[in-house]
This record gives C-alpha cells, structure tokens and sequence, in this order.
C-alpha cells in the first residue's frame, strides 16, 4: 500500500513539476526574450548566446546544465539529482518547441509589461519546482547547495548570483535601458520565488507522531541528511508510550521530509512550525555579539 502511495506521490510531483516549467518557458520565450530581456542563470547565459549567435536556447540550456548535473548528485542526493535531469530535459525541449512557435514576436510589445508577467510567471513556476523538491538546473543547483548550509532565502542568493550575468546583456545590447528592465525582472522573479515559497522564514521545526518512528527517522536521516531527536511521548487515550519524532529542517526540505512519512505511514500525524532563527550545524552559525 506505501509503495503505491509514494509512486502515487512521485507522479503528482512531476506532473507539478511539469506545469511549472511549461510556465517558466512560456514566460521566457512569450515575454522575455522576444523583448531582449535578460535573465541570470543558464537561461540567461543561453539568451545572450541565443541573440549572438542564433542557436535556440533549449540546446544551449541542455549543453550548460550537463556540465553542472554531476553537482547534484554528490551534494544533494539522488532523488534531487534525477529529479534536475528530468527538469533539464524537460526544459530544453520546451523552450526549443516554444521558441520555434513564438519566434522573435513578443505577445505583449510593451516592455514593462512584459517584465512584470514574464519575471512574476517564471518565479512562481522557480519556486513551485523548488517545493517540489527540483530544480531548473544551472545557477539553481548552485543555488540549493548554499542555501542547504546557509540561512539566506533562495530569491535573495540568486539575486546576488545572477546580477552578475545579467550585467553581460550591457556588452551584448548596448543598451542601458534594456539592461534595468532586466534588473526589474530579476527582482520581480525572486520576489515571487520567495513569496510562493513562503521564504522569509526558511526553517521549520517538525514533530511527527507515527507507528514507525524509528523507520521514518532512519530515512530522514539517509536522504535528507538532517539529525532527528526521539521524544518520549504517552497516548492519553490509549495509556500507551510511544516515541515522537522531531526534526529541524529547512522550509525547502520540509517537503521532503513529509513525502517520507507519507511512504511509511500515511496515517500519521504531522506538525509543523516555523521558527525565527536555527543555529548549528547546517543552519546559521552562532555568533558572539
């Protein structure tokens, strides 16, 4: 009944997955790039070279994040690892279709416009693919892993990332005016990767009551690389003794850890609560003043 329900779960989870990429490269290739706005990342790398030297971005994306895949699978596990390879792929073929449908017309000519829904729909679908676990590969990649040691919101550290990549757009176009669009649009997209996200807040501590507690630890344990406490705990209506599980985790992982109890236990019960600041090992550093 558990593996039915996990693969269950792992197929609503890419069909999300999907969705939202369909919805980043619907915004790129609609909004953004036929208006010569630029991006950070992969993405952004793969429109400068789309502009320069006319090959579609969806091969230039898939060629980039090969390079970086191995990445993830050493730093970030295995599931998140294959779940970024069918990311990867699945965008490649999606800007490369989508491109090649909308050319070079944009569907709105009114650039501020185009800004505004292109940079929101892409930080949604960013941050969608996030809670679920993925990724869009490149700078994302990046991205997770320092995030995953550090408490500093997705939006904000690829912000900080990508600033640098956009200002490439200066040499590409010579146009100032088109390189603070895409300033606007990269920090419209990381406000609403972190808005989806819920990001101002990035951890949460977790207790779950379950009839597998030590089989559910275990696995917290291998596949989020996160340490879990057993709290002694007694029913009070069935008089019997049980062990609770708690867990400090990071939002992003939250979802994780959830996907897990429900594997082993879908009748269990699970709290979640977000905490103001976690210092430790694998969280924020503890600092004298």
């Amino acid at each position: 009944m558990s593996s039915k329900i996990s693969i269950w779960y792992e197929v609503k989870s890419h069909i999300i997955i999907t969705l939202a990429l369909f919805l980043s490269a619907f915004a790129w290739t609609g909004f953004l790039i036929p208006n010569q706005m630029l991006g950070g990342g992969v993405t952004g790398l793969a429109t400068i070279v789309y502009w320069v030297m006319h090959i579609p971005t969806g091969i230039t994306i898939f060629v980039l994040n090969a390079i970086l895949i191995v990445i993830s699978f050493k730093s970030l596990g295995r599931r998140f690892a294959l779940s970024t390879i069918y990311s990867v792929v699945m965008t490649s073929v999606m800007f490369y279709v989508l491109q090649d449908y909308f050319g070079d017309t944009p569907l709105i000519t009114d650039r501020f416009l185009s800004v505004v829904l292109g940079a929101g729909l892409n930080g949604v679908a960013c941050g969608l693919i996030f809670l679920e676990g993925s990724s869009t590969g490149g700078v994302d990649i990046i991205v997770v892993m320092i995030n995953k040691y550090r408490n500093v919101t997705l939006g904000r550290l690829s912000l900080f990332i990508n600033v640098a990549i956009i200002s490439c757009s200066y040499f590409v176009f010579n146009n100032l005016e088109l390189l603070i669009y895409s300033y606007v649009g990269l920090m419209i997209t990381s406000y609403a990767m972190d808005l989806t996200m819920n990001g101002s807040k990035q951890s949460v501590q977790m207790f779950i009551f379950s009839s597998k507690p030590h089989e559910i630890a275990d696995m917290v344990g291998e596949e989020v690389h996160r340490g879990v406490t057993m709290i002694k705990g007694t029913g009070w209506y069935s008089k019997t003794e049980s062990d609770i599980v708690m867990v400090v985790v990071r939002k992003t992982e939250s979802q994780r850890v959830i996907r897990i109890v429900k594997q082993l236990d879908p009748s269990a019960f699970v709290s979640v609560n977000t905490v103001m600041g976690v210092y430790g090992k694998g969280f924020d550093a503890m600092k004298s003043k």
